[in-house]
């Protein structure tokens, strides 16, 4: 059985079926599904700070509920969206009870988890099916079209204009500057996932300045995680790029506010995006 790491759960494969996954993405019940969908022996996530209502770690009891080890690493001890960064000085944080069977324990270097987790028995169920979303929020009425995605793979290039509200997490898994956002939206909001400020935590926003996207991070303790309706519903501006800030966005306000700023000066604004490389 072999130690495999990515950086994010939404690019699992056949390769990683049957082996222990270390990936760089949050701990919520969506990467869970994924987790589960791909078929892995058992994976480690990052606990993104936890946040409101546990949603950093809620796919723990999830993987639990059909017999998956899974534990995460915490998120003072490794960024976002770093598969190897994470097997190389994470820091296990919380353990299910398969991955307690198997000697994981808080505290336990990320490598000696992995390697412990190998040894873990296998799921005994199947997870029943559970989907991502994709939902309209705010008014079908008002422009520009506000669209939630529980994960960013879920934005589709027909998003172009729209305003996405996005559960996950605001740090790029890849280098290429496209991978940051699926579509040229009018302006976008992530989780920042226990984001203490540090560059690669919300490192998207800079790459959508560059194409004018008004971008910015929600606050964790605000929202939950992998929820896009939770983001809409309370969640409050953590980080913000420079677009955002011209726009007139500010840290603190609410994610409806800052939605409501962006439409009413729809038609004659200036932070229309560029169609342009992946894009175009």
């Amino acid at each position: 059985m072999k130690i495999l790491t990515t950086n994010s759960v939404t690019v699992l494969d056949t390769r990683h079926r049957g082996q222990v996954v270390v990936a760089g993405s949050h701990g919520g019940r969506i990467a869970g599904v994924l987790a589960a969908q791909a078929g892995v022996h058992a994976v480690i996530l990052n606990d993104a700070g936890v946040g409101k209502d546990n949603a950093g770690i809620a796919s723990l009891p999830l993987l639990e509920g059909i017999g998956m080890a899974a534990a995460t690493v915490a998120r003072a001890s490794v960024a976002m969206g770093q598969g190897e960064q994470s097997l190389a000085r994470g820091v296990i944080s919380y353990v299910n009870r398969q991955a307690e069977a198997a000697g994981v324990r808080p505290g336990d270097p990320c490598r000696l988890a992995a390697e412990k987790l190998c040894g873990a028995a296998p799921a005994h169920e199947v997870l029943p099916h559970c989907s991502e979303r994709r939902l309209r929020l705010g008014s079908p009425d008002q422009r520009p079209a506000v669209i939630g995605c529980d994960s960013v793979c879920l934005v589709r290039p027909e998003d172009a204009g729209a305003v996405l509200v996005v559960g996950s997490h605001a740090a790029m898994h890849a280098p290429e500057p496209w991978t940051a956002l699926g579509a040229a939206a009018r302006a976008a909001l992530f989780h920042d996932a226990g984001c203490q400020g540090e560059p690669e935590g919300i490192s998207r926003l800079p790459v959508l300045d560059r194409y004018a996207i008004a971008a910015a991070a929600v606050d964790y303790r605000s929202a939950r995680i992998g929820d896009a309706a939770s983001l809409w519903e309370s969640g409050r501006l953590s980080f913000l790029n420079r677009t955002a800030c011209l726009a007139g966005w500010r840290r603190g306000m609410t994610v409806q506010a800052a939605v409501a700023l962006i439409q009413s000066v729809a038609g004659h604004d200036r932070t229309r995006p560029a169609t342009v490389g992946r894009w175009s």
